[in-house]
């Protein structure tokens, strides 16, 4: 590493942030309000299951189950988030920011059991039912119109690839739901329903952004159904290809 020219700096170190003229190729000068547009999250979706089986509600909505039939296969329990657009406003020097958007959330939950959504045809109530058909692929599809706000603290205002996180939360509106299954006996099928959905999604969110690379995460506030038969709160984690 070459040595730094002592009479750029009169023998002390630099004060920061550095003057434009000093810049390398990895600075920047910062905007007051910046907007990156086209972000895609690719992660993983979950929840904590804190049914009561037992209870009545459970019951009535899964006749017959336990914890074991919503186990999901983690691996192909994926989140698929589309941003289109998100902006960065200053509040303080740069430091300290607002930033928030609108977008898509794909949540899709593989499960591993051959359970099926169905509606009583009495009641019209969903119901939950262990099926006989041995399924390939079962998966239950929540997809959410988002608006997210967090609070940003970037710490080095200066950098395209710095270092940072956000803090805050996000309302998600439920826009479509389906079950799809895939099966030697019927092939591919869908099935479109709210399926007791709650059909909007708080969540906590954040953040972290380590030089090139950017985590995210998701935990909503409440279960994802909107009967007091599961209490399923959904989760998500994964990286996010943005700019900031």
């Amino acid at each position: 590493m070459d040595k730094m020219d002592s009479t750029d700096w009169h023998g002390k170190y630099p004060h920061w942030p550095m003057p434009p003229h000093h810049w390398g190729s990895n600075h920047v000068k910062p905007a007051s309000l910046s907007t990156n547009w086209l972000i895609v999250d690719l992660g993983f979706t979950n929840y904590t299951d804190n049914t009561n089986y037992a209870g009545a509600a459970a019951q009535a909505f899964a006749p017959g189950s336990n914890s074991n039939w919503f186990n999901l296969k983690n691996n192909k329990s994926v989140d698929v988030n589309i941003w289109v657009f998100m902006q960065r406003l200053n509040v303080v020097k740069h430091v300290v920011n607002l930033k928030y958007g609108l977008g898509v959330e794909l949540n899709n939950y593989r499960y591993q059991d051959n359970i099926t959504y169905t509606t009583n045809p009495t009641t019209q109530a969903t119901v939950v039912v262990q099926d006989s058909i041995l399924y390939s692929k079962n998966k239950l599809a929540a997809d959410y119109v988002t608006v997210p706000v967090m609070i940003n603290f970037n710490f080095t205002p200066n950098l395209k690839e710095g270092f940072g996180i956000s803090v805050g939360i996000s309302a998600g509106y439920l826009y479509s739901s389906r079950q799809k299954t895939v099966s030697g006996e019927f092939g591919k099928h869908k099935t479109f329903d709210d399926f007791d959905l709650n059909p909007w999604k708080i969540s906590w969110i954040a953040e972290a952004q380590l030089g090139p690379v950017i985590l995210y995460g998701s935990l909503a506030t409440k279960s994802m159904f909107n009967n007091q038969g599961l209490d399923q709160t959904p989760y998500t984690f994964g990286i996010r290809l943005s700019k900031w």
